[in-house]
């Protein structure tokens, strides 16, 4: 067993439909973009994680870029694959001369169906994991941001990520009621494609939606703190000519309105379905936001306007996930709600 050991490695694998994160010895030591890039004519990876990022949206016709999941779950089974295989080479900085056999814990969102898990599990095996274990998102939330989820007391969790957004009411190592909707990061992207090309008259990109919603996305058009207008560059959907614009945050704040009500009445739902004892505890320790989607601005004032319930937003959301998953793969024979 001592030598199976040595030839073993662990890794936690955060695949998220915007970002994969691998947490190996204690460490996160991947945090790519999930995205692959393709050449067309011989089928050859051409790269993975941010060098496939930076080609995204300005590729010619032999090279395509591919996202392999959609709202949380696998969409392209060969691509999973091959982004799962070269996060793993990337854990060794890509120098090891033998592939050692991997045990693998990988999250999942908790609204997936029995298919989407076994492609997750599928794609894990094909890359080269001897074992696979996995482990609900907002389950691994709970335990990355320090929650002591075995106690009999009730923790929501609101995941918010790139495909799905996942609220689930967590005690004795269990989900006691969740909701999982598709609109996270990606629809406030759309989002905001759309809005530039109503209210503007220009076209922009993904990419570029996405740094929109980083520098100057917000929850609430009035913020204590404002950041500065963000200079937006596309083309002129009636000159065709590249032109650039000033966005301000009270704009971003409009037109994500209509996506962040579907995430409020989501928290409402699951607040209403949750047993009222466990309503209780909620009531006392608050709702935590975790995931990339808690850094919008003013999210966590908003969601406290509408529930009355603090809100608390997790030290470093974006890594929560992988935290937990990482603290699982230690508690492999502790941790009951890791599924096989």
């Amino acid at each position: 067993m001592g030598l199976f050991n040595w030839f073993t490695q662990e890794v936690a694998i955060d695949l998220g439909t915007a970002n994969t994160l691998i947490i190996h010895n204690d460490k996160v030591v991947v945090d790519e973009p999930s995205i692959v890039a393709f050449d067309r004519t011989t089928n050859k990876v051409i790269a993975i994680g941010r060098q496939a990022m930076q080609m995204e949206g300005k590729t010619h016709d032999n090279i395509k870029t591919v996202r392999p999941l959609r709202d949380g779950v696998i969409a392209d089974f060969t691509a999973a694959e091959h982004l799962i295989r070269g996060m793993v080479k990337l854990v060794n900085g890509g120098k090891s001369w033998f592939f050692p056999s991997l045990r693998m814990v990988v999250c999942i969102p908790s609204g997936i169906t029995e298919v989407e898990k076994r492609a997750v599990r599928d794609s894990a095996e094909i890359a080269g994991a001897k074992e696979v274990y996995l482990i609900h998102e907002p389950m691994a939330a709970a335990v990355g941001i320090g929650i002591d989820v075995e106690e009999p007391v009730g923790n929501m969790i609101i995941d918010i990520g790139g495909g799905t957004t996942e609220i689930a009411v967590i005690a004795l190592s269990g989900i006691v009621c969740d909701q999982s909707i598709r609109v996270a990061g990606d629809n406030f992207d759309s989002d905001i494609v759309q809005y530039i090309r109503r209210q503007h008259n220009i076209m922009i990109g993904d990419r570029t939606a996405e740094k929109i919603k980083i520098e100057v996305g917000a929850a609430l058009p009035e913020l204590q703190d404002p950041p500065e207008d963000f200079a937006v560059q596309g083309r002129d959907l009636m000159t065709g000519i590249p032109k650039q614009i000033t966005v301000s945050y009270t704009e971003i704040a409009h037109c994500l309105d209509k996506s962040i009500s579907k995430i409020e009445e989501a928290i409402l739902k699951a607040l209403e379905i949750t047993p009222p004892e466990l309503s209780a505890d909620i009531y006392q320790t608050g709702i935590y936001l975790t995931g990339g989607g808690a850094l919008l601005r003013g999210l966590d004032k908003r969601i406290q306007a509408k529930t009355k319930l603090p809100v608390h937003v997790a030290e470093d959301p974006l890594r929560a996930v992988v935290r937990g998953t990482g603290i699982a793969l230690k508690n492999i024979g502790r941790f009951k709600f890791l599924m096989q």
